[in-house]
């Protein structure tokens, strides 16, 4: 029986095959635009600190208040 909180079961599964986390999956999953390709945004290097600040709070880092810059680039790319 699907799940009611995943919009694309297919691209869910196809996740878990791959070993992603049930998390990580359903995030991904859940976003409308996660297949398209834009290459537009910058590298995580050009971002402010509270940019990535803010962007770290969307995805739910914690401890991100007392992270470096660098701590909280690592955070987001392992997230």
């Amino acid at each position: 029986m699907p799940s009611s909180r995943i919009k694309d079961e297919d691209k869910y599964k196809a996740l878990l095959d791959k070993g992603y986390s049930k998390q990580k999956s359903a995030r991904i999953a859940n976003t409308p635009d996660s297949g398209s390709k834009g290459g537009k945004a910058k590298k995580y290097e050009e971002w402010t600190k509270e940019e990535l600040y803010k962007q770290a709070k969307n995805v739910g880092i914690k401890g991100r208040s007392k992270m470096s810059k660098q701590k909280i680039i690592e955070a987001l790319r392992n997230n």
